[in-house]
C-alpha cells in the first residue's frame, strides 16, 4: 500500500477486531474528511462488506442508521457507515448528492483496505441517488462496488411534486432554509448551486450493468411517489421491490426489510 494511501486512511486488521464498531476519519480525493464506523459482522469470519449511506440531515450516528447497520452486520456482512460531507462530525458541506460521491467512494475503499474483497453500498433517499451516481462513475475502479441497493431515492433531481420535497428545496436554497438546516438538523448545506448539473439517478442506471442492481420503495413515501422507483427499474437491468406500507428511507425500514436486504446485499 502507498504512504498516500496510508495517510488517507486508519488501517485496521480485520482478524484482531473487536464485537464494538470501531470509528476513524477519512480523506476524500478532494480533502474532505468524513467520520466512518465499521460494524463487525455477526458471522465470525467473512469477506464482505456493506457500506450505507444515510440520507439528507443524517449521520452515521443517528438511531435509524445505527439500527440499520445492526441489522445487516446479522446477516452475514461487516458494515460500514458513515457521514456525508456536512453531516454529523465529518467536514465540509453538503453538496446534496453531487461531490457526496467522493465520501462513498473513500467509505468503500476503506472498506477494501480492511481486507473485504468483495464490497456492495446501500443508500437511502438522497443516499440512494449517491449510490446509484457512484456506482455507475466507480465503476471497474478500486472505490467501485460489488452490488448496488437503492432505498426511498429519486430518480430526477428537482422534484418539487409533493409537499415534503417542496420544503426541501426551501432548506437548500434559501439562506433561510441553510440556517434552519445549520441549527435544527445538525446540516451545514454549500450556498452555491450545482455547475454542472451531475449526472442525474436515472441517467446513471444504465451505466451500472452488469453490476447487480436493486431499487427499493415504498407505497406511502411522502416524497418520491411510486413513478420515481419505477422509472429507475425501467433505466437499465434490476430488480424491483415495492413494499406495503412502507414511508420514506432508513426512519421506514423495518426488521424484515433490512433482513431481506442484508440477503440480497450478501448473496447478489
Amino acid at each position: 500500500m502507498s504512504s498516500e494511501a496510508e495517510g488517507r486512511f486508519h488501517i485496521l486488521d480485520v482478524s484482531s477486531l473487536t464485537s464494538r464498531p470501531t470509528r476513524s476519519m477519512l480523506r476524500t480525493e478532494d480533502g474532505v474528511r468524513i467520520e466512518a464506523v465499521y460494524e463487525p459482522s455477526g458471522a465470525s469470519v467473512t469477506d464482505s462488506a456493506v457500506v450505507l449511506a444515510h440520507g439528507f440531515t443524517g449521520s452515521a450516528d443517528r438511531p435509524a442508521v445505527r439500527r440499520a447497520a445492526r441489522a445487516l452486520a446479522a446477516r452475514g456482512a461487516a458494515v460500514v457507515t458513515f457521514s456525508f460531507r456536512g453531516h454529523g462530525r465529518s467536514g465540509g458541506r453538503s453538496t446534496v448528492g453531487d461531490r457526496e460521491v467522493l465520501d462513498l467512494s473513500a467509505a468503500v475503499r476503506w472498506a477494501r483496505e480492511l481486507g473485504h474483497a468483495r464490497v456492495a453500498t446501500v443508500g437511502f433517499s438522497m443516499g440512494g441517488s449517491v449510490v446509484l451516481r457512484h456506482a455507475a462513475l466507480e465503476k471497474g475502479t478500486a472505490g467501485g462496488t460489488d452490488a448496488v441497493a437503492a432505498v426511498s431515492a429519486p430518480a430526477r433531481w428537482y422534484y418539487r411534486g409533493t409537499a415534503p420535497m417542496r420544503r426541501v428545496h426551501w432548506v437548500v436554497t434559501r439562506p433561510a432554509g441553510r440556517v434552519v438546516g445549520r441549527y435544527g438538523f445538525g446540516t451545514r448545506i454549500d450556498s452555491r448551486g450545482w455547475d454542472p448539473v451531475p449526472l442525474s439517478p436515472v441517467e446513471a442506471v444504465p451505466l451500472i450493468a452488469p453490476t447487480p442492481l436493486l431499487i427499493v420503495h415504498g407505497d406511502r413515501d411522502a416524497y418520491f411517489p411510486l413513478d420515481h422507483p419505477r422509472m429507475l427499474a425501467a433505466a437499465g437491468p434490476a430488480e424491483l421491490w415495492v413494499e406495503r406500507g412502507m414511508g420514506h428511507a432508513e426512519n421506514a425500514a423495518d426488521g424484515e426489510l433490512l433482513a431481506r436486504l442484508g440477503d440480497w446485499l450478501t448473496r447478489a
